[in-house]
């Protein structure tokens, strides 16, 4: 099976992430001392924000092409919510703002982006057993959210950081008083049905959401990963470099089960567009942003054929087979969401995250966007 032996790994260390390593050492223990470590969990869900009139036509889109089912739909003064639900996942949470500020607007203003300029996977939320403290002990730490107060709903209390500089994206935190109970304020009210779920057979080989991606600049690469252990329990688990494509794709993981975060970015900043490659014009076009959600993927051959067969436009084709551990794909980016889909299997007797091969022929795929 291709993928990076602990060897490879150990060698892509010594060569180009002593720094990181050691920093990320440091970061654990920063955890430990200050009393962080276990305060956060895994992931209970992701926020993407639409366009109003493009939210259903999101949430029917979903619908479509994953396995997640319709959840509780409702619309407060400031937001719409629908909540998209599968077993053993984290939700997909989509939200419309009705009223007040947009805080990621001006991060959307790009040349790829702008004519979408409320859309974007937001947040990745993330569950906590003591909210309180975990805010008091990162605020000591100079971290800034985006309200003074933790906002208390009827089944859960939960805050959020302002966007990061390096990522663009939002962390937000959960405690819940009702474990399983509503995302809804008390104000809310039953807004529209979501729309139904087609009874596509094919739709049940797609399960959990596995990992996301969002790609940062080279510049900020280790920043990002950083940032994102400091504020989590997730550490730094590997990278692959793709030189020929001027690309690195880093995994953290809080454990070999749990959601994976992934990062991506250029090895070197780009002097021009010849030498920019897929990472780094993706973010020239779209901005530091999430790319794609991945979703655990059974019988990826027949489910592939059947997404085509249903209307699904791919930007590559499935790579990597069975003997090599590990099949993939990306679709093209959603005209609702902007995100991209992957589908993922790993076969049983696989015990890495990505193979290099699949990793090069995925990157360059995101050039075709």
């Amino acid at each position: 099976m291709q993928h990076p032996s602990s060897e490879e790994i150990q060698d892509q260390f010594s060569q180009n992430d002593v720094r990181l390593a050691e920093d990320a050492e440091a970061i654990r223990e920063m955890r430990q001392q200050k009393g962080l470590e276990g305060l956060v969990g895994g992931l209970e869900g992701v926020i993407i924000n639409t366009e109003p009139q493009m939210h259903e036509r999101a949430v029917a889109e979903l619908l479509r092409t994953t396995g997640m089912q319709a959840g509780e739909c409702f619309a407060e003064a400031t937001r719409r919510i629908s909540r998209l639900q599968a077993a053993n996942s984290p939700d997909l949470i989509l939200q419309t703002r009705l009223q007040g500020d947009n805080p990621f607007w001006d991060l959307n203003m790009n040349p790829k982006s702008r004519f979408l300029p409320n859309t974007r996977l937001e947040t990745f939320v993330f569950r906590t057993e003591d909210l309180a403290e975990y805010v008091r002990l990162q605020r000591d730490r100079g971290v800034a959210f985006m309200t003074e107060e933790i906002q208390q709903y009827p089944d859960y209390d939960f805050i959020q950081t302002r966007p990061s500089r390096f990522t663009n994206n939002s962390l937000g935190f959960i405690q819940w008083k009702n474990p399983g109970g509503s995302l809804a304020a008390a104000q809310a009210e039953p807004a529209a049905a979501l729309p139904e779920k087609p009874a596509l057979a094919h739709l049940d080989n797609i399960g959990r959401l596995d990992h996301c991606a969002t790609r940062v600049t080279a510049a900020e690469r280790d920043q990002a990963i950083l940032e994102f252990m400091e504020l989590t329990n997730y550490n730094f688990d590997f990278a692959i470099y793709v030189d020929s494509l001027n690309s690195i794709t880093n995994v953290a993981r809080l454990s070999d089960t749990d959601f994976a975060m992934v990062f991506t970015s250029g090895i070197a900043a780009a002097t021009g567009p010849e030498t920019a490659g897929p990472t780094e014009q993706f973010i020239v076009n779209y901005g530091r942003r999430v790319h794609h959600m991945a979703f655990a993927t059974d019988n990826i051959d027949a489910t592939y054929d059947a997404l085509e067969r249903d209307g699904m436009r791919f930007l590559v084709e499935l790579v990597g087979s069975e003997e090599e551990g590990l099949q993939q794909t990306f679709t093209m980016p959603s005209k609702y969401t902007l995100l991209v889909n992957e589908y993922i299997h790993r076969y049983g007797d696989f015990d890495g995250f990505f193979t290099k091969s699949n990793v090069t022929t995925l990157t360059e795929a995101t050039g075709r966007q």
